[in-house]
C-alpha cells in the first residue's frame, strides 16, 4: 500500500540474471530505479505467457503428428498455467487483469508476429529461445517487488515443459542437416527483438538518462541465449 503522508527513501533495486541450470554466483547489475512499476511488471509478464500459449496452440492445430500435438499441448498448458498464476496475483491485489495487461497488448503482439517463422520449426525455436530470455529477465526483475515478486518468481520457475520443444527441434535437425544452418540463422535473428522487449519493460524516463546501465544485462541475456543454442547443437 502506498503511504501518501510520508516520503520514504527509495530502495535500490539489484537485478541478478542467471540462466537455468547455471551454478555459481550470477553477475549482479545495479539498476536502482530502472525497474518498472509493479503493475507494469505484472501486466507484461502475464501477457507474455498468454502469448506463448496462443502461439503453441496454433502449432498444435497446424501439425498432423499426434506425438507432436501431445508434446506441444504440454508446453502450451505450462504457459497457460503461468499466465493464470500471474493473473491470480493481479486479482488478489484488487486489480482487473484485463486492464493491467491491455496497455502492453499491441507491442507484445507485434513482437510475437515478428518472431513467428515461415516454418513451424522456426516458430517453435522462437518460443523456446525468446521465452527463455524473457523468463530470465522477469525472474530477475521480480526481486524488486517483495513478497509479490517472490510469488511471481515462483510461478516463472514452475515446469515450462519446453524440453518438449527441444526434442522436436533436435529431431528436426537429425532428420535433415540443412535444418541446422537454417535454425541457427533464425535463432540469431531473434535476439534483437527480444532485447527490445526487455528494454521496453524498464522505466523509459530513467533509462533515457543513463542508457549504459542496461548493457551488462544485454550481455548476460545474450550469454544465456548462446548457451541454449549450443545445447541444441546450433551455432549462436
Amino acid at each position: 500500500m502506498v503511504n501518501w503522508f510520508r516520503k520514504r527513501k527509495p530502495q535500490r533495486r539489484t537485478l541478478s540474471l542467471r540462466s537455468r541450470g547455471e551454478v555459481g554466483d550470477a553477475q549482479r547489475v545495479d539498476f536502482a530505479e530502472l525497474a518498472p512499476e509493479l503493475n507494469r511488471f505484472l501486466g507484461q509478464a502475464a501477457y507474455l505467457q498468454l502469448g506463448y500459449f496462443e502461439t503453441l496452440t496454433r502449432g498444435i492445430r497446424g501439425t498432423l503428428e499426434l506425438d507432436r500435438k501431445e508434446a506441444l499441448s504440454r508446453a502450451a498448458g505450462a504457459a497457460l498455467a503461468k499466465h493464470r498464476g500471474i493473473v491470480e496475483v493481479i486479482t488478489e491485489r484488487g486489480d482487473d487483469p484485463t486492464q493491467i495487461m491491455l496497455p502492453f497488448r499491441e507491442n507484445l503482439d507485434a513482437f510475437r508476429r515478428k518472431t513467428i517463422g515461415a516454418r513451424p520449426e522456426e516458430t517453435l525455436l522462437s518460443v523456446y529461445l525468446t521465452a527463455g530470455m524473457l523468463d530470465d529477465f522477469y525472474l530477475a526483475l521480480a526481486s524488486s517487488y517483495g513478497e509479490t515478486g517472490q510469488r511471481v518468481a515462483g510461478i516463472l520457475r514452475e515446469d515450462d515443459a519446453r524440453h518438449e520443444i527441444i526434442a522436436i527441434i533436435q529431431a528436426t535437425i537429425e532428420s535433415d542437416e540443412e535444418w541446422r544452418s537454417l535454425l541457427s540463422m533464425w535463432g540469431r535473428r531473434l535476439v534483437g527483438d527480444t532485447l527490445l522487449v526487455c528494454r521496453g519493460a524498464l522505466r523509459p524516463e530513467r533509462l533515457a538518462a543513463d542508457d549504459t546501465r542496461i548493457e551488462p544485462v544485454y550481455t548476460e541475456l545474450m550469454g544465456a541465449h548462446a548457451r541454449r543454442m549450443d545445447a541444441m547443437g546450433l551455432a549462436s
